[in-house]
């Protein structure tokens, strides 16, 4: 009992700057917005994986946030699924590798723009949406079964088009929501 005593004691006198308590509320919004973002959600007969906003959420907040607090985004996503609540809409073997991938895209889009090139952003998008393939379809070739073609078939291919106005998307606002998050932060 002196223990929690003394936790809380010292719970109580710590106190968060502004930039923290901003960070927080950074990888928590983004959390919420992968939940929000898995209920826009458009089934595609030919395919056991929907067309979902998600990536577009991962892609962002990787860029967003940083590779830390981006890949920390997706993991908070991942851990209150996991915990029960309702945000793994219509989620399924099919999906599951998917959303594994989603911190490790994140890390990778924000560990690229960190680099602060030109080339760096561009980069960091094309290899977090070549992360969520790889595991994605990897998940559908080697645990659900599909096989290496299958799974490209399924799995890959139908979202390149759909993926590629995605990194447009996250590339033109990055910026500007890079600039403003950097803004409340340092204050």
């Amino acid at each position: 009992m002196a223990l929690v005593k003394s936790i809380a004691s010292r719970l109580q006198q710590a106190t968060l700057t502004r930039g923290a308590w901003l960070s927080v509320a950074g990888v928590s919004g983004f959390a919420i917005a992968t939940a929000v973002a898995a209920h826009v959600r458009i089934p595609l007969p030919f395919s056991p994986v929907p067309v979902t906003m998600q990536t577009f959420v991962v892609l962002l907040a990787g860029a967003t946030l940083g590779s830390r607090s981006g890949a920390g985004s997706q993991v908070l996503y991942l851990a209150l699924g996991a915990c029960g609540a309702p945000i793994f809409t219509g989620a399924t073997a099919f999906t599951a590798g998917y959303l594994l991938a989603f911190p490790v895209a994140a890390w990778a889009v924000g560990a690229l723009r960190e680099r602060e090139e030109v080339w760096a952003l561009p980069a960091g998008l094309a290899l977090g949406t070549a992360v969520i393939y790889l595991l994605g379809g990897g998940w559908l070739a080697l645990v659900v079964g599909l096989g290496a073609q299958k799974a490209i078939l399924t799995g890959v291919l139908p979202f390149l088009a759909g993926d590629a106005m995605k990194l447009v998307a996250v590339w033109a606002l990055t910026m500007p929501m890079r600039r403003g998050y950097e803004r409340l932060t340092q204050h």
